[in-house]
């Protein structure tokens, strides 16, 4: 005879198992769902120069009443005393508004701005540290920053923000790496469709802004901060962006894609000119005409970019070496192409200042190449150089006695 059936031990222990397993998952499924979701919205360029570069903010959706609320680091007062003084100095001030989401978007609805979001999976624990410290600082006591265009705007805010609720893991990964984009590349690039904008940009940035930029600097443009977001990892190894949508199409001009630039072309213009000039040396009026307005241009814009160098915060433009080219002596050269104008013999210093123009535009190329912090500005050059020397080789020769 056999003894009595006994039940395997198996199915008990399983049973332990999963209970033991749900104990410990079981706090990490209420913290989750207790965590409010995080998401990126980038918003693509506008048509409008101010809008030129795209923007991005942070949305925070709570759990419980599903209220989406974006973090918008993109707002400015042009009410304050002294706006204008302080836009000019580079003393800006911006804010952090916290608005609904549906709202927030309205605007760039109406605009034809594409908008999309990348949710991101953070650690229950970081995703409240993030919520209540937007909401601590989106309070009017704290909302206000310093604004600088390349370190301190509303996609650099945001990547900050993101970075210090991953304890700094997001700058580990991004400030390694580059793709050998500049602050002068990406800005060039972006306001290309305005010309008056990317030639601002291009002639009043200086070498500060032709160093090549980590992926965590190159992040002050929206779209870049977006690209890099979607290679990050959270804090356990997973992708950080855990799905993308699109909130709003895109309607308007897609962004300027990259291109090389080249310096040729500038320098076949800059000889054509040079050789016009040639050309009509015996008839200095015709030279003088042509003369006057690009001296006026040449020295007002090299007074602005003195200005910026030695009386603003624009650390962009500094030290730079488009002053070889655009030189305020020019302004000095106006009433001699007046007297030529009129027929006239210019004053004594008219040639010696000609000469000392051509001179030093010569030796900010010569400094081009010997220069431990290159600027590139060989665009500039190959245009303007060889018409200044042009000029003071038409005009600056004694008159022939009769």
């Amino acid at each position: 005879m056999r003894g009595p059936l006994r039940r395997p031990a198996w199915p008990a222990t399983l049973l332990a198992c999963l209970l033991a397993c749900a104990a410990l998952l079981l706090p990490r499924a209420v913290l989750a769902a207790d965590a409010p979701r995080i998401g990126v919205m980038t918003m693509q360029p506008g048509e409008v120069f101010f809008e030129r570069f795209g923007h991005d903010a942070i949305v925070v959706v709570d759990p419980h009443s599903g209220e989406a609320v974006s973090y918008n680091f993109g707002y400015f007062d042009p009410t304050e005393p002294d706006f204008i003084a302080r836009f000019v100095r580079g003393e800006m001030m911006y804010h952090l508004v916290a608005l609904p989401a549906a709202h927030d978007l309205a605007q760039y609805r109406d605009a034809g701005r594409g908008v999309d979001i990348q949710w991101l999976d953070l650690e229950p624990a970081q995703a409240r540290a993030l919520a209540d410290a937007l909401a601590e600082r989106a309070r009017p006591e704290n909302s206000r920053y310093r604004y600088d265009y390349f370190t301190a705007n509303c996609a650099t805010q945001v990547r900050d923000a993101l970075d210090a609720a991953m304890g700094g893991a997001l700058k580990s990964q991004l400030a390694g790496r580059s793709r050998g984009n500049t602050f002068r590349s990406e800005s060039v690039r972006l306001a290309r469709p305005a010309p008056w904008m990317w030639l601002g940009f291009d002639l009043g940035l200086g070498p500060y802004a032709d160093r090549p930029l980590s992926r965590w600097d190159e992040a002050f443009i929206p779209m870049r901060l977006a690209d890099s977001l979607r290679e990050a990892r959270n804090s356990a190894g997973r992708p950080l962006v855990a799905y993308e949508e699109q909130l709003l199409p895109h309607r308007i001009a897609a962004e300027p894609a990259e291109s090389p630039r080249r310096w040729w072309p500038w320098l076949l213009a800059g000889l054509a000119l040079a050789a016009a000039i040639a050309a009509l040396r015996r008839r200095p009026r015709t030279i003088a005409a042509f003369a006057l307005p690009l001296w006026l241009l040449c020295g007002l814009a090299g007074a602005l970019l003195v200005y910026l160098w030695g009386f603003t915060v624009h650390q962009a433009g500094w030290a730079n070496r488009n002053l070889f080219l655009l030189n305020p002596l020019c302004l000095l050269l106006l009433p001699g192409a007046v007297s030529l104008l009129r027929g006239r013999v210019p004053g004594r210093l008219f040639r010696p200042l000609l000469w000392t123009v051509a001179a030093v535009a010569a030796l900010g190329w010569v400094l081009q190449w010997l220069s431990l912090q290159p600027q590139y500005n060989l665009p500039w050059i190959a245009l303007l150089l060889p018409v200044h020397v042009a000029l003071a080789l038409a005009l600056g020769r004694p008159p022939r006695s009769s």
